[in-house]
């Protein structure tokens, strides 16, 4: 085993030195910290497009008000009680947690780095919350998920302590994770797991061996760019200056980071090219490009960039292959949170131990890697930091979720998801907006049931009068339809369809895509009555 080197460290890891020195001396640092936070803010934007293009079109708005309440409710979290376990620095902080500094603020002699250090901080946990976000898209209740955004800071806010503070118990060990692999994206990325198996698959999801196509493929790719864009802010800022050496390191988490990237592009484009018979399948790419950076985000500050661009293309193939590996376990994960976020993680701890190396700048790293000599020492904490991650993951989301579920409920009923969150939670927008369902006129009869044989019925006019209702969800009173019909934005038919009336029903010749039929029959005071959905 490799000897430690005793160096002072100030980089993300053990970044507490600064606070006890004239901060004046580290303005710069204080300037770079909070440049980086604020492109990193920018990634909620990223997982927002992201998200919104990869789900049925009937939940983009939705999935973008749940990023937004990662900020509004876990930043809230973060400031009275997050930042306080993680970096607390009262006398009674110790290897498990920190104490101190509930409801952040500071004297105007250190509010200058205690502020710049908790808005870093802070939008870390608020990007452990969104990777969740993804995996429950289309199934959850929106109070629910803002509950979770509460307490998942619970789950972020002790490891991050363990791992970066001068305190934790792991950080002492020398346990070195500079952009945050294990407190952001293996927590994150478990936490998707447990949230998607205590939720289950979404409706009728394994009715078809292939998954609902991307609502928008170009918000999905444009989400991505923005994360890239805000992952070189997320890497280049955990160096947590650019005193000293920090700038040196700060350059080479730059590089490393593009070249992981670009393996990891390259990989995932020739997978998609040889397994999909010869087409470029977007979601390879985008979770191949994800995944090479989650893979590089623990050793950014250390690797060259050849070993970047071999730890990028590993992480590719490791999300990738994870993704087709959730679907032959029917796991429904839609935006593949856990191979990109949770596998991918792993990758990026283990790989600090076989190529890390002492770091003579800035002391990231006390230990030499596998690889460099340094025996299994590092490997083996780092091995040791994953596991005690990913347990205390599980078992914390499970508890937290199934407290939410027993209390407000997690899942949202069939028919609103059926329907579509932006129209049950929100209000917004109309079936005839949305170009998947296609809706009859009000003449009381559907297409499967039409007296034409081959003709269609005509759509919906845009832009009528639309009389509204305080229930927006009950389309057949919102729209003054008595007959509602779906066309299935899949390319096989089902097996079945969807009617109150219970069993199926014709359809004309030349419709490929038999579309689910809601029937709004009138009660004896002529109203309508509320539709309820029986599988036919």
């Amino acid at each position: 085993m490799a000897a430690p080197v005793n160096v002072s460290n100030a980089t993300n890891v053990t970044a507490t030195a600064a606070s006890e020195v004239d901060e004046n001396q580290y303005s710069d640092d204080a300037t770079w910290i909070l440049t980086s936070a604020f492109i990193i803010f920018t990634m909620q934007s990223g997982f927002g497009l992201l998200e919104s293009g990869t789900v049925s079109p009937k939940n983009e708005v939705n999935i973008m008000v749940k990023n937004a309440s990662d900020v509004l409710y876990g930043g809230l979290a973060y400031w009275m009680f997050g930042y306080a376990f993680s970096f607390g620095d009262s006398p009674w902080s110790n290897a498990f947690c920190g104490l101190g500094q509930f409801f952040v603020d500071a004297e105007e002699a250190k509010m200058g780095w205690v502020f710049s250090k908790f808005f870093f901080q802070m939008s870390f946990a608020t990007t452990a919350t969104t990777i969740v976000s993804g995996a429950m898209a289309e199934r959850t209740k929106l109070q629910a998920y803002m509950a979770f955004c509460v307490l998942n800071t619970l789950v972020f806010c002790f490891p991050s302590h363990w791992a970066w503070d001068s305190k934790g118990w792991l950080n002492k060990m020398g346990y070195v994770d500079v952009g945050g692999a294990g407190p952001v994206h293996l927590l994150g990325g478990v936490c998707s797991l447990v949230a998607t198996l205590i939720l289950g698959p979404r409706h009728g999801r394994w009715d078809r061996d292939e998954a609902p196509p991307m609502g928008s493929p170009t918000n999905a790719l444009l989400g991505m760019f923005m994360l890239w864009w805000g992952w070189l802010g997320f890497n280049c800022g955990s160096t947590f200056g650019i005193t000293g050496g920090k700038w040196k390191l700060a350059a080479r988490s730059a590089v490393s980071t593009i070249t992981a990237s670009m393996g990891g592009g390259i990989v995932a484009v020739v997978l998609s090219y040889v397994t999909k018979k010869r087409k470029f399948d977007i979601s390879y790419l985008i979770n191949g490009i994800l995944g090479a950076l989650v893979g590089v985000t623990g050793i950014c500050a250390l690797a060259h960039p050849w070993e970047g661009l071999a730890i990028g293309a590993v992480g590719s193939f490791l999300s990738c292959v994870g993704t087709e590996m959730m679907v032959k376990l029917r796991i429904d994960d839609p935006v593949g949170c856990f191979p990109v976020h949770g596998l991918c993680s792993v990758w990026a701890i283990l790989a600090v131990g076989i190529f890390g190396h002492v770091d003579g700048l800035e002391g990231v790293s006390r230990y030499d890697g596998l690889i460099r000599g340094g025996g299994f020492y590092l490997l083996g904490v780092q091995a040791l930091g994953a596991v005690t991650f990913i347990s205390w993951a599980c078992v914390m989301s499970f508890i937290l979720l199934k407290v939410i579920d027993k209390t407000i409920g997690l899942r949202v009923s069939l028919e609103e998801e059926l329907i579509g969150a932006d129209i049950c939670e929100h209000g917004v927008g109309s079936p005839d907006d949305n170009p998947t369902p296609e809706f009859t006129e009000a003449s009381g009869k559907d297409s499967a049931d039409s007296d034409d044989d081959g003709v269609l019925p005509t759509l919906l006019a845009r832009g009528g009068p639309v009389r509204r209702s305080k229930r927006p969800h009950s389309l057949g009173k919102r729209f003054g339809l008595r007959r509602l019909s779906f066309r299935s934005s899949f390319r096989k038919p089902p097996r079945s369809v969807l009617s109150l009336t219970g069993g199926q029903k014709d359809h004309p010749p030349g419709l490929d895509n038999p579309r689910p039929v809601y029937d709004h029959s009138p009660d004896g005071n002529g109203a309508l009555l509320y539709p309820k959905i029986v599988v036919g």
